[in-house]
């Protein structure tokens, strides 16, 4: 006989980094809806992407994410397949296209080289022919820190951008504020790439150019992503004029004007993945918004920094800087990888999954996102200091 299956669960006490957890109610409610949708006989992964339900599902999570973030009417909010890595290209094409618009000059971005993301998309803006300034790289402090702005180099002459990576998932690195007036030249547009902590605390849209956030960490599954961009940046120079200039053309799915004109409905959007989004901000809205989320993101990510700083001399944080550290991803170390492993054990015994740090940097890391609640944190919290007690 065949295991009798149900759609409950225990809930689960995992920490990782991406795919990462989703609510179970959430799940619950999309396994429904994946075999009959609104009381059809087919489900909401097998719809038109042009059909009515799906432009629903399309609109109403926009709205939704416009009533989190408080996104002004100067922002335009869309969808695209893919996720943070296709944003790395996206971004290039179109913003470069928006300044030669502006000012008939091909430009330059800065980026700013924090962790392994950040360095990543760098490298693709230059590997696609992109003349690029690296404004600040942390690489020779094993991405430990993220100095002061006044630190940073000077933004040069005809800049488009300045990218930042808001938080980084290997390295346990999070901006905790944005660059200002006195280091942001005017009319020089701030791109974040906020994959991993999107919804996680409050931002004020209206200081970016565009933010983008690939959904599979925080808030939803793999496949698509979340832009929020300023509407005058969908002014671009047309395709003539950029080969005039040397400026590489955009691919058609990921050309921002074309995108937002067809509400990101172009190609074939996955409807499902973004039917998840739509379900995951409703729970938000009504447990009470962004600050609610943010007031026990910051209780969380307190109980365990401050569970591992009370055993320094057993728990290393390679994040020097206590002020950047991510209140999504906490990384860690223990004195031998053998203590590693025995960690990673007793772990899966208390039935904590999803411990092991990234495979470049090794260690230990949790990241608490989200739908990690407080409970599966303290848990964590009492490995923590049940390891250190019996193993220091």
């Amino acid at each position: 006989m065949s295991e009798q299956r149900t759609l409950d669960r225990e809930e689960p006490n995992y920490f990782g980094a991406g795919p990462a957890l989703l609510p179970t109610s959430v799940l619950q409610q999309a396994a429904y809806d994946l075999i009959s949708y609104e009381g059809d006989n087919i489900g909401i992964g097998e719809i038109s992407h042009r059909s009515k339900p799906a432009i629903k599902v399309i609109d109403d999570t926009k709205v939704n994410l416009a009533k989190l973030l408080n996104i002004p009417d100067t922002h335009e909010v869309f969808f695209m397949q893919g996720g943070g890595t296709t944003g790395f290209s996206s971004i290039a094409y179109n913003l470069f296209a928006s300044y030669a618009k502006k000012t008939g000059k091909k430009g330059r971005a800065a980026y700013a080289v924090t962790g392994s993301w950040s360095k990543k998309s760098s490298e693709e803006a230059e590997r696609l022919g992109f003349d690029i300034d690296v404004v600040v790289n942390t690489k020779s402090e094993n991405f430990g820190n993220i100095p002061p702005y006044s630190e940073w180099k000077p933004i040069g002459k005809d800049t488009a951008y300045l990218y930042v990576c808001d938080n980084e998932t290997v390295h346990g690195i999070e901006f905790k504020d944005i660059p200002g007036a006195d280091y942001l030249p005017e009319g020089v547009e701030l791109v974040a790439d906020m994959s991993s902590n999107i919804l996680s605390k409050k931002i004020d849209v209206s200081k970016y150019g565009v933010i983008m956030a690939g959904a599979q960490k925080n808030i939803g599954l793999a496949g698509l992503t979340i832009y929020i961009v300023k509407k005058s940046l969908l002014e671009q120079a047309a395709d003539d004029e950029l080969r005039q200039l040397n400026i590489p053309l955009s691919p058609i799915a990921f050309h921002y004007p074309t995108v937002v004109k067809n509400n990101s409905a172009y190609n074939t959007i996955p409807i499902f993945t973004c039917y998840i989004l739509k379900l995951v901000t409703d729970k938000l809205l009504q447990e009470g918004g962004i600050q609610h989320m943010e007031d026990v993101n910051k209780q969380k990510a307190k109980i365990l920094y401050e569970a591992l700083e009370a055993y320094p001399e057993f728990y290393s944080l390679p994040v020097t800087n206590a002020k950047v550290r991510s209140n999504m991803n906490v990384v860690f170390r223990l004195p031998s990888e053998e203590l590693e492993a025995k960690f990673i054990k007793e772990a899966a015994d208390r039935k904590l999954a999803g411990l092991k740090g990234h495979r470049s940097v090794g260690g230990m890391r949790a990241s608490i996102y989200n739908a990690v609640s407080l409970e599966s944190v303290q848990a964590l919290v009492d490995l923590v200091n049940d390891f250190a007690k019996a193993n220091a």
